[in-house]
């Protein structure tokens, strides 16, 4: 059974000279002290785009209740959960998914654990995207800039201290509020 995690509007806290110097845009050639990021996103945040409230899924769920439940919601992406202690341990990406079913490595009935994808914990730093994040730094985060780990495809968004995740953002998202906002 999926879990689903109702997010709350999360107060936006103010730019400090730690987030401003975090987020490094390139500059316009309208002038030094304007980037194009700027331009882009005039100040909004992840809370801006509206994520839908993330849907978790256990790893003891099987692929097709999993595939049910992203269908029914025109998701992309679904998280998963530990049954046990709800800790974050990777997702499921649904367009690869359906590639694995097609190429037969597993089947509707194969659990969860058999598809997704574990987060690495070892080594490599936990970029936090929460609510109150800019989003420059969800479009550096997903072009690879944050940490060097490459380019990302979807963000898990969760409250600051990555206790409970809120939802997920993707590039798709990012392009669509770009698109719809008026210039």
């Amino acid at each position: 059974m999926p879990v689903a995690v109702s997010s709350t509007a999360v107060p936006r806290a103010a730019p400090t000279a730690e987030t401003a110097a975090s987020a490094s845009p390139p500059s316009s050639s309208d002038g030094p002290s304007r980037s194009l990021w700027a331009d882009k996103y005039r100040g909004a945040a992840v809370e801006d785009l509206d994520p839908p409230p993330a849907l978790s899924t256990k790893p003891s769920d099987s692929i097709a209740d999993a595939l049910l439940w992203a269908y029914e919601r025109d998701y992309t992406h679904l998280t998963v959960v530990s049954s046990d202690t709800r800790a974050l341990l990777g997702y499921l990406s649904i367009p690869r998914l359906r590639q694995l079913l097609k190429d037969g490595q597993v089947k509707e009935s194969d659990p969860v654990s058999k598809a997704m994808q574990r987060f690495r914990r070892s080594g490599k730093a936990y970029k936090v995207i929460a609510m109150d994040t800019p989003l420059e730094e969800l479009e550096d985060f997903f072009n690879g800039g944050v940490d060097g780990s490459g380019p990302q495809d979807f963000a898990v968004v969760t409250d600051g201290s990555r206790r409970y995740v809120l939802g997920v953002a993707t590039k798709a998202d990012l392009e669509e509020f770009v698109k719809r906002r008026p210039a």
